[in-house]
C-alpha cells in the first residue's frame, strides 16, 4: 500500500532552531461505506446542477460567483481576486509562540488532529530536541500555521516518535456555557445515593481501548448490503420501546448496582484481556463496493475527542 501523501510541508521553528517537517491528516473516513445518488430508472449516477433560485434556469460554471448576504435576498458580489487579496500569506512555517501546561488546554477548542514528522534526515535531531523538551515538562506548544489560505492556531504535543498537531478553534467559535447551563438547578445529593452511583462507576471502570468501539450503524449497513447482494431481503428491526420514566432514583441505582455486580467475574481481581475482535469492513463483502481506504493500520489511542463544532457567531459567505 502506498504511503499517504502529506497534507502540508514546511518548517517547524523554535527560536533559531528549525527543521523541515511534513504534516499528515491523523484521521480518515475513507473506510466508511458511502452511497451515490443514482437514477432509479436507469441506474446511472446523478450529477448536481446549479440552478438560479429565482428563475429556476440552469447556471453555467463560468457564471458562478461568491456573494455576501447584506439583506434578505440581497447579495454583495465578491470577486475571487478580492478574497485572495485578504488571504494570509504563508511562509510554510509553524513558528512556536509559547508553551503551556497540557492540563490547562480547554478541550472545547480542539479541532482537527494531524501527525508531524521530520521531512529529512538532517532535521531529525532538531525535531527530537523540540519533541523531548516538551515531553519532559508535560507542556504543549502553541504556534500558527496557514492551512487552506487561513491561519490557524495549532497545538503541538509529543506523540510516540513524532508530534501530534491539533488545530484550535477561535474563541468566537465556542459557545459560552451560560447559554445552556444557566437553567440547571443546584441540587444537594444524598450521601447514600451518591455512594451508590460512585460504586456503579467503580464497577464499570476500565481502560481506554478504542479498538473495542464498534460502529453498529456501519456494521448494520454492511450486513444489509451483503443480504442485498445475495438476493435476500433486508431485515427490518423494530425500534425498542422507550423506557418508562424513573419513579425512584434510589431504586434505579440499586437495580443498576445489582446488574453490574451480576456481570462481575466470580473470582480474581484482575481483569482478563479480551482478544481483539476483528472488525468486519466493506473489503470483505461479497462484491466489491468502492471505498477510498485500503486498510486500517494499528493506531495509537487518539486524543480526547472535542465536542461537536459549534459556531459562536454565524458568518454568512457565499
Amino acid at each position: 500500500m502506498a504511503p499517504p501523501r502529506p497534507y502540508w510541508k514546511g518548517y517547524l521553528k523554535l527560536s533559531l532552531v528549525s527543521c523541515p517537517i511534513a504534516l499528515y491528516a491523523a484521521t480518515s473516513s475513507g473506510e466508511r461505506v458511502s452511497f451515490r445518488q443514482i437514477n432509479r430508472k436507469t441506474g446511472n449516477r446523478l450529477r448536481q446542477q446549479l440552478v438560479d433560485d429565482v428563475t429556476r434556469e440552469p447556471v453555467e460554471a463560468g457564471d458562478k460567483a461568491r456573494g455576501y448576504e447584506v439583506a434578505k435576498n440581497q447579495y454583495l458580489l465578491i470577486e475571487d481576486d478580492e478574497v485572495d487579496a485578504v488571504a494570509v500569506e504563508s511562509n510554510h512555517t509553524i513558528e512556536i509562540d509559547s508553551f503551556v501546561p497540557r492540563a490547562e488546554m480547554d478541550e472545547r477548542y480542539l479541532d482537527s488532529p494531524y501527525y508531524l514528522v521530520p521531512d529529512d534526515r538532517v532535521g531529525q535531531e532538531a525535531f527530537a530536541v523540540i519533541r523531548d523538551a516538551m515531553r519532559g515538562k508535560d507542556m504543549v506548544a502553541l504556534g500558527r500555521v496557514v492551512l487552506a489560505k487561513r491561519e490557524r492556531v495549532i497545538m503541538l504535543q509529543p506523540w510516540d516518535k513524532g508530534l501530534m498537531g491539533t488545530t484550535l478553534r477561535y474563541a468566537y467559535e465556542v459557545r459560552d456555557t451560560s447559554d445552556l447551563f444557566s437553567g440547571i438547578q443546584d441540587m444537594k445529593i444524598a450521601k447514600d445515593m451518591l455512594a451508590l452511583a460512585e460504586h456503579i462507576l467503580e464497577t464499570k471502570a476500565g481502560e481506554f481501548e478504542p479498538e473495542n468501539f464498534h460502529d453498529r450503524y456501519e456494521d448494520a449497513v454492511v450486513e444489509m448490503l451483503r443480504r442485498k447482494q445475495a438476493g435476500m431481503p433486508a431485515e427490518v428491526t423494530k425500534p425498542a420501546a422507550p423506557q418508562s420514566n424513573v419513579v425512584s432514583l434510589m431504586d434505579a441505582l440499586k437495580k443498576s448496582l445489582a446488574a453490574e455486580d451480576a456481570k462481575a467475574p466470580a473470582t480474581g481481581s484482575g481483569k482478563a484481556k479480551k482478544p481483539k475482535k476483528k472488525v468486519e469492513g466493506q473489503r470483505e463483502m461479497l462484491l466489491p463496493i468502492a471505498g477510498k481506504g485500503a486498510g486500517k493500520a494499528d493506531a495509537k489511542p487518539a486524543a480526547k475527542a472535542a465536542p461537536a463544532k459549534a459556531s459562536g457567531r454565524q458568518r454568512k459567505a457565499g
